[in-house]
């Protein structure tokens, strides 16, 4: 059986932590056994597009401190149900920690996201989760552009039977950014509602994404221009979670 660590990341862990435990069974009904490792805090990409190098990188090394400490073995993978995060610890921290630069390559060949790991590395499109339901797809960005995600989520709601209705331009940047939100809010507003837009011209059910930070942003607006004829956001691990079958 494969053992993973679960990289929960910040948003999970503070604002949506239904989404974590959605994440662990999705991965165990895969599966996989899953552990969690408490000393873990925020990976640093929050710091770092803030400008902030020098506390992006004491995050990170405490990051590379708490889940490089397994021996060869001990686990077979990192998964995190954050596109975003993966990218940071995959792609920033080789170049951040230049001092420890061969402990950070190995830590990134072994860090997933959540539908990366289980479409790209074990194979898995179904995990016996069924959904009668209609999905659109919004593909993050540094999901997209960092990690080249893009099949692997529409692989899983297909899998599960769901109908998958493709919107106009899934691969725009949704608005939030991160603090790029909170600095140019006017560009993210109309971003978020050219997404929004987009997705409603779908009329699916659901719009699904592995980024939280997106879904966040996303439903925030949706809530203001109209919940009736917009796709209720949210995020793959619920999704999957929602149609597996009841535990007894």
């Amino acid at each position: 059986m494969p053992k993973v660590a679960l990289f929960v990341t910040c948003v999970a862990d503070q604002v949506f932590p239904d989404t974590a435990a959605a994440t662990v069974r999705v991965l165990e009904a895969a599966g996989v056994e899953v552990v969690f490792l408490t000393a873990q805090t925020c990976c640093g990409q929050p710091a770092l597009t803030a400008g902030e190098p020098a506390a992006a990188i004491r995050l990170a090394n405490h990051h590379l401190d708490v889940f490089g400490a397994f021996e060869a073995g001990a686990i077979d993978a990192i998964v995190a149900p954050s596109g975003s995060c993966t990218a940071m610890v995959c792609h920033h921290y080789p170049a951040l920690l230049t001092e420890r630069r061969p402990e950070a390559e190995a830590l990134a060949a072994r860090t997933f996201e959540l539908t990366q790991y289980l479409v790209d590395v074990l194979g898995i499109v179904d995990i016996g989760a069924r959904l009668d339901t209609t999905v659109t797809v919004h593909d993050a960005c540094h999901g997209l552009r960092n990690l080249g995600l893009g099949k692997e989520t529409r692989r899983l709601v297909e899998g599960a039977g769901a109908t998958l209705v493709e919107m106009t331009e899934p691969d725009t940047c949704c608005g939030f950014g991160g603090v790029f939100s909170f600095g140019f809010p006017e560009v993210s507003t109309r971003l978020a509602d050219s997404k929004l837009g987009h997705a409603a011209g779908t009329s699916a059910r659901y719009l699904v994404s592995g980024d939280l930070a997106c879904l966040m942003h996303l439903d925030g607006r949706r809530r203001k221009v109209g919940p009736q004829t917009v796709p209720q956001p949210i995020h793959i691990a619920d999704l999957l979670a929602s149609g597996l079958p009841a535990r007894r």
